[in-house]
């Protein structure tokens, strides 16, 4: 098997959990190049590497500097959200493949940015977003194009996830997601809660996005955290303003009739949950019960009882509609990051690269998800006004096949 030379762009948390969880243990995938703007990222990587293949990768502050000397196969972009596009457009235009970690836009034009160097240049990009294989949301995706919920009408999902140390330390930690709160008020996150509902609804495969509303919350939670908190966070914080929401919802229609709803909540205190959910005319799937709920069903008033007689029935339908990624998945591969998750994202990448195949998560999409983030800033801005979503296929989506790497194969 010919190697695939990797460049790591970005050695955070991110960047270094993906290449050693993630990445390394796959076969014929050799990390060459490593940069990141902190000399001691670079090198914790570098040691990490070295120990590990025996091998001393190219390492430097200046992603330019070391693409262009190194030329690799590939690259993965695990930078701050703001530099994301940038670095991607260089990847492109120097026919450098580019698997780009999630994050929102602030601009239409980055999105026709991507788009345009893509179609010029013809260089593959994929967007990671590992929650599209998530054995949940791959499941239900499975399921839905399978026909069993009948014709979908709505779906959710949230990002909803207690981050505010992380965010209120973000100084300490040298994390980007501070000045982001400082500075916007948008759905800063969408992909996580987006991209499977995409996924399951074929947009840009028959489908697209027509137009969204966006409305917020105030901004107590960091506010108060910190306050609270003294013990644990700079006292420096105290005192300052976040122009973040602690909610922001959103709510997306759909060229065939369906609606998608979205919720960012980072700063108030809560469990981890991404709230994937599919309605159908038949039937629903809820990922919170891990419940299938299906039309002829008994239904409960009692709502409790409703919940215990259904809750996790999803894993009855696993021999049927699971896809392979998650029915062949080792013990190893579990822990390759987010439960599996990450693991297959980037098997999904590398075996399309080898392939020259499409990319599971294409230009396309990654510009209608990523331009949720300033539509929605704009909405909020002006009151909830809609917003129109961009068609970046230029009226291609109405032919393109719903042929990928979710399309179910039921036994």
């Amino acid at each position: 098997m010919q190697k695939i030379g990797l460049a790591i762009i970005g050695l955070g948390a991110r960047g270094f959990s993906l290449m050693k969880n993630a990445i390394m243990p796959i076969d014929g995938v050799e990390i060459v190049g490593l940069c990141d703007l902190y000399a001691d990222r670079c090198e914790r990587a570098a040691a990490y590497v070295k120990e590990k293949t025996g091998k001393s990768p190219l390492t430097g502050p200046d992603y330019r500097n070391l693409l262009e000397t190194l030329r690799p196969d590939a690259a993965l972009i695990a930078t701050g959200w703001d530099t994301h596009t940038e670095i991607a457009l260089f990847c492109m235009e120097l026919k450098i493949p580019a698997a780009v970690e999630v994050g929102g836009a602030f601009s239409l034009e980055e999105c026709w940015a991507l788009v345009d160097t893509y179609e010029r240049t013809r260089t593959p990009i994929m967007l990671m977003e590992n929650c599209c294989f998530g054995k949940a949301e791959m499941l239900a995706t499975s399921m839905a194009r399978a026909g069993v919920f009948g014709k979908i009408v709505h779906c959710s999902g949230a990002y909803a996830h207690d981050l505010r140390e992380e965010i209120l330390t973000g100084e300490e930690n040298r994390h980007y997601r501070l000045n982001f709160y400082k500075k916007y008020n948008c759905d800063n996150y969408p992909t996580h809660d987006l991209g499977p509902i995409a996924k399951l609804l074929g947009i840009n495969r028959g489908n697209r996005m027509v137009s969204l509303v966006s409305v917020a919350s105030g901004s107590w939670g960091l506010k108060e955290y910190v306050e609270t908190r003294k013990d644990r966070i700079n006292p420096n914080r105290i005192g300052e303003e976040y122009k973040q929401a602690d909610m922001v919802n959103t709510l997306i229609t759909c060229e065939g009739g369906e609606t998608i709803s979205l919720r960012l909540d980072t700063t108030l205190p809560r469990t981890y949950n991404r709230e994937f959910t599919v309605r159908g005319t038949r039937g629903m799937y809820e990922m919170g019960n891990n419940m299938v709920f299906l039309d002829g069903m008994k239904e409960y008033f009692d709502t409790m009882k409703g919940y215990l007689t259904y809750q996790n029935n999803a894993v009855e339908y696993e021999e049927k509609y699971l896809p392979d990624e998650w029915r062949q998945i080792t013990a190893g591969g579990l822990k390759s990051g987010h439960g599996g998750m990450d693991g297959i994202t980037h098997r999904a990448f590398f075996r399309a690269l080898r392939e020259g195949a499409e990319m599971p998560i294409d230009v396309y999409d990654m510009a209608a998800w990523m331009c949720i983030t300033c539509l929605s800033a704009k909405s909020i801005a002006e009151r909830g006004m809609p917003q129109a979503v961009p068609d970046f296929t230029r009226g291609a989506y109405k032919t393109r096949p719903l042929r990928d790497v979710f399309t179910p194969v039921v036994r």
